[in-house]
C-alpha cells in the first residue's frame, strides 16, 4: 500500500471506484482526488430527468454524495456518512455536464465535515452540499 498521502488518496479512491457499481452506471467520473478532496462530475442523461423537465434533485444528491464518499475516503480509513444535506440552486438540464468538488472543511478525531459545490458545465453553482462524515472500523486500501 502507497504510504504518500496523495498516492494512498489515488489508490482509495481507485478501489473505490471500482466497488461502487452506482456510480460506475450513472457515468460518473472520477477526474481528480487528493487527502481531503475529490472532482467527480457526470452528464445529465434524458432519463434523469423529472416531471418538470430538468434533473431530478436526487441524483444531483447523489453525484455530490460520490464525491463526499471519495474526499472523506482518500485518507484509507472507512469513513461513511452521518449526515448531509443540500440546497439546489438553479435548474439543470439534460445534456449538462455537473461537476461536484468536495473539500473536507475538518476533520477532527473520528467526524469530519466537508463542503461540495455542484456546477454546471458553465461553471455555475447549481447546489451546494454539506457532508458531516464518521470513521469506522478498518481501511480501504488493506495496509501491507
Amino acid at each position: 500500500m502507497p504510504q504518500d498521502p496523495q498516492a494512498l488518496a489515488e489508490a482509495a479512491a481507485a478501489a473505490m471506484y471500482e466497488a461502487d457499481a452506482c456510480s460506475r452506471w450513472l457515468g460518473i467520473v472520477v477526474e481528480a482526488v487528493r487527502p481531503g478532496y475529490a472532482r467527480l462530475s457526470m452528464p445529465v442523461r434524458p432519463e434523469f430527468l423529472n416531471g418538470h423537465g430538468i434533473c431530478h434533485g436526487g441524483l444531483m444528491f447523489t453525484l455530490a454524495d460520490s464525491s463526499f464518499a471519495f474526499a472523506c475516503n482518500s485518507h484509507n480509513i472507512n469513513t461513511v456518512a452521518a449526515g448531509c444535506s443540500i440546497e439546489f440552486l438553479r435548474p439543470v438540464h439534460g445534456g449538462d455536464v455537473l461537476t461536484a468538488e468536495a473539500q473536507e472543511q475538518v476533520l477532527s478525531g473520528r467526524h469530519g465535515v466537508y463542503d461540495i459545490r455542484v456546477t454546471n458545465q458553465a461553471g455555475e453553482p447549481v447546489a451546494m452540499f454539506r457532508g458531516k462524515s464518521a470513521q469506522i472500523k478498518g481501511h480501504v486500501v488493506e495496509p501491507t
